[in-house]
Formats: C-alpha cells, sequence, structure tokens
C-alpha cells in the first residue's frame, strides 16, 4: 500500500507537466492492467527518477522528504529501531537531537507505528517521508561487521561441533550468513578463497575487493560443500573447474547466484556472481546520462527498426544500459526475444534464450531462431563473430529494432570493427541508429565528502589541452571534492558506481565517412563536431559536480 492514491499522484504530475501525457497516460494504464501503484511503473519506465518521484510524493502527503544515501546515520540511533521491525514497517530513524527522534518511512501516514516508537524511546518523533529505494539502501546498514556477526553466531558451535565429533559444523548457516551480508552491502561476488592456515571471504564492492572475513580452514570444505550442493555440483571432484547456478531465498527478493569453483594450491576456490533484481532497477538517468545524451538514445531506440550498440570493455555496465533500454521498451503491444550468454535477470513478458554450445545453441543460431518467432525487438547479448553482426545488421534491415553490445573502446571504434568483421560500409551506415559508449567509475561517499582546491597545473598534466582550456579557462585553481574514508564506505572514499557516458548518433556527415572507409579517429572528430561530448568530458563534468574523482575518470579511460 501507498500512503497516497495514484489519482491524486496522477493530478500532482499532469500539473507540473514533467512526463509527456502519452507516456503518462500508457503509464497509468499499465498501472491498472498490472495492479502495480503508479510511482512503481514510472520508475520503471525510467519516466522520472527516484528522488524527483520523492518530492512530489513529499508534497502529497505533507511529509518532507529525506535522502537517506546522502546523509551519515549513526549506528546507535539506526539501533533504536530494530532490524526486524525495520524491514517490516520500512522505516529508519537517522537522527537524534534535542528535539527528539527523527524517522524515516516510506509511509509516513502509519501513526501506529509512530505511537509504538514514541513510547519505546520516551521522546518525540519527527517523520519523513523516503522512498523504498532509499530505505531499500539504508537498511543493509544493518549488516556492515560480517567478521564479529560470525564469531558471535557460529564461535561457540564450530567448537562444540569440532569437540569429539559433536554436533555438526553449521555449513549452510555460514553460506546463508556470506549471501545475505553480500547483498546487504552491494558486493556483485562473493570470493572464498583458501590459504595455508585460514579461508578469506572477500566481496567485490563497487569494482573494488575487500576482505570482509576470516574463517578457519578446517572449515573451508565444509562450507564449498554446501555450495556445490546448492549449485548441483559434483561433490566428490576436487580438482576439475565446475560451474553451476544456485537460488536463495532472502526476505527481499529470490536471489539467483552464478557459482564458479575452481582448484588451487590450498584447496578448491569458490567465486559467487549475485545476480539481485534490486541492483537492475534503473533508469538511464540513474546511470548517469545526461539529458542531452538521453534524447539521443531515446530517439534512437523509439524508432521501429534500425540498431542502438552499446559499447565498453567487460564490466562498463553495457548489459544494464539495454536492460534499461528493455524496460522501456516493454509493453503487451511488441514481442521482445533475447539470446544472452548468461540470461543475468529474468524480465517479465521479455522470451529469453540462454547460449547452449552443447546443443549447438549460439548466439548465430539462437538468432535465427528467434526470427523465426515473429519479434518486433532483439537484443543479441553480445556480437562476437561475424556470423551473428551478418545476421544482427540483415535483421535490423528489415523491420526489426535490434539491441546488441560490442567490445571497443569507444562509440566510433565499433562502425570500423563492424566492417572489419565483413559487414558492407552501406549496411552499417543505414541500420546503425545510436551507439552508447561507455564506462563505470566509482562515486564520492557523500558521508565522508571534502572539497578541496588544487592548482591547475596538476590537472593539466594528465588531461587534454583543449578540455582543460574549455572547463577551466583564465582558472589558477578549481574546488574539486574526494571522500576521506569512513566506515560505510569501507575507507575506500567511495560508495555505488556511476556511467560516464557518450552517445554517437550517426548524422549524413558519419555516414559519408563510412562509405569511405574512414578510421575510428576521423569518425571520432566528426561526431565531436556534430555536438558528441566524449566519456572524458562527461567524466569531467561529474568531477566539477562533486559526483566522482578526476583520479576515477582517468582510470576508467586510460586505454
Amino acid at each position: 500500500m501507498t500512503p497516497y492514491k495514484d489519482e491524486s499522484l496522477l493530478h500532482a504530475l499532469e500539473e507540473l507537466d514533467v512526463i509527456e501525457k502519452s507516456q503518462l497516460a500508457a503509464a497509468v494504464t499499465e498501472s491498472k492492467n498490472a495492479a502495480k501503484p503508479l510511482g512503481e511503473v514510472l520508475i520503471e519506465k525510467d519516466l522520472i527518477s527516484d528522488a524527483n518521484l520523492g518530492q512530489v510524493i513529499s508534497e502529497l502527503v505533507g511529509a518532507p522528504l529525506v535522502r537517506l544515501s546522502e546523509i551519515a546515520i549513526p549506528i546507535d540511533v539506526l539501533n533504536y529501531i530494530p532490524e526486524i521491525v525495520a524491514r517490516k514497517q520500512q522505516a529508519i530513524s537517522f537522527a537524534h537531537d534535542a528535539s527528539g527522534v527523527k524517522v524515516a518511512m516510506a509511509d509516513p501516514t502509519n501513526t501506529e507505528f509512530l505511537s509504538f516508537l514514541k513510547k519505546k524511546t520516551g521522546e518525540q518523533v519527527k517523520v519523513y517521508l523516503a522512498t523504498p529505494k532509499d530505505i531499500d539502501w539504508a537498511l543493509g546498514l544493518y549488516k556492515r561487521d560480517l567478521q564479529k556477526t560470525f564469531d558471535e553466531s557460529f564461535t561457540e558451535k564450530i567448537t562444540q561441533a569440532t569437540k569429539q565429533g559433536i554436533g555438526e559444523v553449521p555449513a549452510k548457516e555460514i553460506v546463508d550468513l556470506l549471501i545475505e551480508y553480500a547483498q546487504a552491502n552491494g558486493a556483485s561476488d562473493i570470493h572464498i578463497e583458501p590459504h595455508k592456515e585460514q579461508s578469506v571471504v572477500r566481496f567485490r564492492i563497487d569494482g573494488v575487493m575487500h576482505d570482509v572475513l576470516r574463517l578457519p580452514i578446517a572449515l573451508h570444505n565444509q562450507v564449498v560443500t554446501r555450495i556445490k550442493v546448492a549449485a548441483k555440483l559434483r561433490t566428490d571432484e576436487h580438482l576439475s573447474a565446475q560451474d553451476g547456478k544456485m537460488q536463495v531465498e532472502l526476505s527481499t527478493e529470490e536471489l539467483d547466484i552464478r557459482v564458479s569453483i575452481v582448484p588451487v594450491i590450498y584447496g578448491e576456490k569458490v567465486v559467487t556472481r549475485l545476480l539481485s533484481s534490486r541492483s537492475r532497477q534503473f533508469g538511464l538517468t540513474d546511470l548517469g546520462m545526461s539529458e542531452g545524451d538521453l534524447a539521443k538514445v531515446r530517439k534512437g531506440f523509439l524508432k521501429p527498426y534500425g540498431m542502438v550498440l552499446s559499447t565498453g570493455p567487460t564490466g562498463s555496465g553495457k548489459t544494464t544500459s539495454i536492460y534499461s533500454i528493455l524496460k522501456i521498451l516493454n509493453t503487451k503491444e511488441v514481442n521482445i526475444a533475447t539470446i544472452e550468454d548468461p540470461v543475468e535477470y529474468d524480465i517479465e513478458g521479455v522470451n529469453q534464450i540462454q547460449v547452449n554450445p552443447k546443443t549447438n545453441l549460439t548466439f548465430s543460431s539462437g538468432l535465427r531462431a528467434i526470427l523465426r518467432q515473429d519479434p518486433n525487438i532483439i537484443f543479441v547479448g553480445e556480437i562476437r563473430d561475424e556470423e551473428t553482426a551478418d545476421i544482427a545488421v540483415n535483421s535490423a534491415m528489415t523491420g526489426h529494432l535490434v539491441l546488441s553490445t560490442l567490445h571497443t573502446n569507444d562509440a566510433a571504434t565499433s562502425l570500423p570493427r563492424l566492417m572489419d568483421m565483413g559487414i558492407e560500409q552501406f549496411l552499417v551506415a543505414s541500420t546503425i541508429n545510436v551507439i552508447i559508449g561507455q564506462r563505470l567509475v566509482r562515486r564520492i561517499c557523500l558521508k565522508c565528502r571534502v572539497s578541496i582546491d588544487v592548482p591547475v597545473a596538476s590537472i593539466s598534466e594528465n588531461l587534454p589541452r583543449d578540455l582543460v582550456f574549455k572547463y577551466f579557462k583564465g582558472k589558477k585553481s578549481i574546488r574539486i571534492y574526494k571522500g576521506k574514508g569512513c566506515p560505510v564506505c569501507h575507507s575506500t572514499g567511495h560508495t555505488g558506481r556511476i556511467g560516464i557516458f557518450e552517445v554517437l548518433v550517426l548524422t549524413s556527415e558519419i555516414r559519408e565517412l563510412i562509405m569511405a572507409k574512414a578510421d575510428a579517429d576521423r569518425i571520432k572528430q566528426q561526431a565531436i563536431k556534430d555536438g558528441m561530448m566524449t566519456m572524458l568530458e562527461d567524466g569531467i563534468r561529474k568531477v566539477q559536480k562533486g559526483v566522482t574523482t578526476i583520479e576515477e575518470i582517468l582510470r576508467a579511460t586510460k586505454e
């Protein structure tokens, strides 16, 4: 239940005129048909940002909006509300001062819970509105110190289990705890690594590895065996690599997990990839795309045919961008089919095919099969070879909208790359609608962000002279930001990631260059002349806004 009526939200949005009338009407229809709150549909369709929707709802319910992800929440204050209660009531206590306790809620009209909290604390309670997404983030603060939790929960059980075989080592509980904490901390991967005297558990958070737990080496094999059983792998095989998949039911969602096990010197190393549906709840604006670039991309994918490409190296967020587009395009009026390796996230209403080389189901053969399924929109997980490229381009020529990803350094390089794959230049020039080049950079932690003044001369050493002149002309020093490091960001100075983008639209000038077999540099120069903002330039703008650091931009864009 929402603390407002959909009719009230609709009226407010119509008055504000922030969403096109046709798009708003379509969202209302979908909301009614799917029995979903209107706000949820608007977020899914990337028609409004989470923050802006929160501001509109704040006005409707008469409670001030707070952005929990942008403030420091003391752990002792957070614990005023026990975790299990906070999850059930969708409420977070985030501050305490002379006026009383400040509480953020998804439903500020829940007076029954507010009365309970007032009695529990013996103080006045001031209520704020927070979006469900923001509360979900704050709930992760309850799970920060995994080593402490492990020691408190399992030390005695393990001691008993190892004494003359009394009891059993709680391997299932340990694995469940690892997954629960990894998901709460926004980890994409869990690494369990055997060493000579202990087993080290590490989480990859925002692309960076963090040591989070040290297990007695005697537990390592039991933990690995438990994971093998859950992933339906052979428990008697210890000398070969194995891959599998498992599902874990958490309080917030059903989590799909890919499992990889390889033999190393001191045993078997396990790496699990957490495929959380929550991590896909992003629109292109949330991913960091500017309004100007977003308009170009929208124009490209709203055409009934042609090709939209997302390019970049592994881990640059290409698939996330394509999924965000599919989420917008996914309506009952169209038939969408995908061929992926792997299918990372289920999309309701989309026909998704998993590549399987053992049955000769490759990207090219799968794409041929899809074309016989009467699709309007096709997503090819990756164009890897000439055959797949040829079928994809010809599909885009014959009335289909084709979305795909390509491993190239930037947007411009994609065009010669397709021609190197044997695609005729006239086909490339006539089928590509838009190309998105992207990288991921770490955001500065807002809890410990500080500003510093740095000489422009020191920045000039690492940035192209023309960009330094464009953005810092006449300045001797500029103010930029960095994170000092705090418990919330694991002392890294960063929390979360954001994309830096370049969007190349095929103008008539660029099509002429393609027909002349121009190289990527000439195409890029023309694209910039036509108004393309490069990834480096987009990054500099985000540095100026205090979103990320120059070091992150240089790390992400260096070739």
